[in-house]
């Protein structure tokens, strides 16, 4: 603990301890928006496993890909990947390679992440590879499990897994009811490692970004630059602060969060908005976010459930929506997300997945309310769906509708309304309309150079692109005036 905190001293950090929340990162200087307050890389990390796209195990690339020969698992870009993880992979070639074809499959990227934990501490104990402050299993050891809170069932599967890890490893002594602890870690701790554009690529674990606590409001935010963590201020965040990120998807009521907190990471969150939780801005907004639309379509009031429970009154203009009503339309939108809709999702058939979201949006902006979470995620479902079959100028309108609904739901500088400011800047420049497209692409940097920074090649590209269309919308400004 004492080199940690020597080395984060030297970072402007310090960890402590509060009440109720446990260990937690404070600044021990001012931060402001768009600073680094502390990088790390993983301690261990794997690429997501799908049955359509493999993944690089050292930059997460997805082209010029060549399976190791030895465990026939892994994957790599080039002999440069191979040789950076080669001390690591030794190991897990190894072992991987004398499991038979069946248990091999059986490896999944979480048993993957577990085998590599065990092997990681291993070479850094022989001194195979350096050990730090900052980058040490000790930091793991420290992580909280919430081993009492787990339900049986969940139990039952983390002995399962560590049993499978036991077998992979092959080592006598190890401890399969430590190994089951370390999986309720991995589930409290590890993190998705995200591309700039936030598509997932894989897991890490990273121990001391897991000591900074979650907030609904965050005054940081985390992002990747390739597999490092870098977590920046989005607020002022003055000396003495502790420094809070979100562990959760953030749009959404506060039972729906509180929900999610308690299903993943096992705990009530008290930031300032849970505590918010039952009072009326906060009924409101969840019947805004979540709850129906009026009758009237002219109305855009938030409706609340009767006392008799017949059905739902809107609180601005009186009209009431029955019950029987709101079902039928709810069961018709259900049945087509869960049978049609992620049928043709699945197997790749855009133009019929098309034609099954715009019946779900119709039914949905009939029952929903204009600012719903659930209206919005359809259509961004349809947003990614037009793109994908270049349907340019109707991609751009339905982006449009989702962002007021993102101004709502996220903060100013988040990175989520940023990309969104980005994708209509894209397309209204893409078809044409260069003027709407340097607004949309200065919002975007506005937001983005705070959650991103300027350095990353995604960001170098947005800052040209906007800097092309400025020029662009310049030179049609002066033809004009001649």
């Amino acid at each position: 603990m004492e080199d940690l905190q020597s080395a984060l001293k030297d970072r402007n950090m310090t960890v402590s301890t509060i009440a109720d929340k446990g260990r937690c990162l404070l600044a021990t200087r001012d931060f402001y928006p768009g600073e680094v307050i502390i990088s790390q890389e993983p301690y261990v990390c794997v690429p997501n496993k799908s049955s359509v796209e493999t993944r690089c195990d050292g930059c997460f690339a997805t082209s010029n890909l060549k399976k190791c020969s030895g465990c026939q698992v892994v994957w790599y870009c080039g002999s440069k990947c191979q040789k950076s993880d080669w001390k690591l992979h030794r190991l897990e070639c190894e072992v991987l390679s004398k499991l038979d074809k069946d248990k091999r499959k059986s490896v999944t990227p979480s048993i993957r992440l577990m085998v590599k934990l065990y092997l990681r501490r291993k070479l850094q104990s022989e001194k195979i590879i350096p050990s730090t402050a900052i980058d040490n299993y000790n930091l793991v050891g420290a992580l909280v499990a919430h081993m009492s809170d787990i339900n049986e069932e969940q139990l039952v599967l983390y002995a399962q897994m560590a049993n499978l890890v036991k077998i992979i490893l092959q080592w006598p002594e190890i401890d399969i009811k430590e190994i089951a602890e370390n999986f309720s870690k991995f589930a409290c701790n590890a993190h998705t490692i995200c591309d700039s554009e936030l598509r997932p690529l894989g897991t890490g674990l990273y121990p001391v970004i897991s000591i900074i606590n979650h907030s609904c409001l965050p005054n940081s935010v985390l992002v990747f630059e390739g597999k490092s963590a870098i977590v920046r201020a989005v607020q002022h965040i003055p000396k003495g602060s502790e420094v809070l990120i979100s562990y959760i998807e953030t749009a959404g009521s506060t039972m729906t969060r509180q929900k999610a907190l308690k299903d993943q990471y096992l705990f009530t969150c008290t930031c300032p908005r849970c505590v918010k939780l039952g009072q009326y801005d906060d009924v409101q907004e969840s019947a805004i976010l979540e709850g129906y639309r009026c009758k009237n379509e002219k109305c855009c009031g938030f409706l609340l459930r009767k006392t008799d429970g017949k059905g739902f009154q809107c609180q601005e203009c009186g009209l009431v929506r029955d019950m029987e009503e709101i079902k039928k339309i709810a069961t018709e939108v259900k049945a087509l997300s869960e049978d049609k809709a992620s049928k043709f999702c699945s197997t790749g058939n855009c133009q019929e997945a098309l034609t099954i979201y715009k019946m779900i949006e119709k039914l949905q902006t009939e029952l929903c309310h204009p600012f719903s979470i659930s209206l919005m995620q359809t259509r961004e479902k349809l947003l990614k769906l037009l793109m994908e079959l270049e349907h340019w100028r109707e991609a751009l309108a339905y982006c449009k509708l989702t962002l007021p609904v993102y101004q709502r739901v996220y903060p100013a500088v988040h990175p989520l309304l940023g990309l969104q400011y980005y994708t209509c800047g894209k397309l209204e420049w893409y078809l044409g309309d260069t003027q709407s497209a340097v607004k949309s692409l200065t919002k975007a940097v506005d937001v983005l150079r705070i959650t991103h920074g300027t350095n990353t090649a995604f960001m170098k590209d947005l800052l040209m692109k906007l800097e092309e269309a400025r020029a662009e919308a310049s030179y049609q400004q002066s033809s004009k005036d001649e």
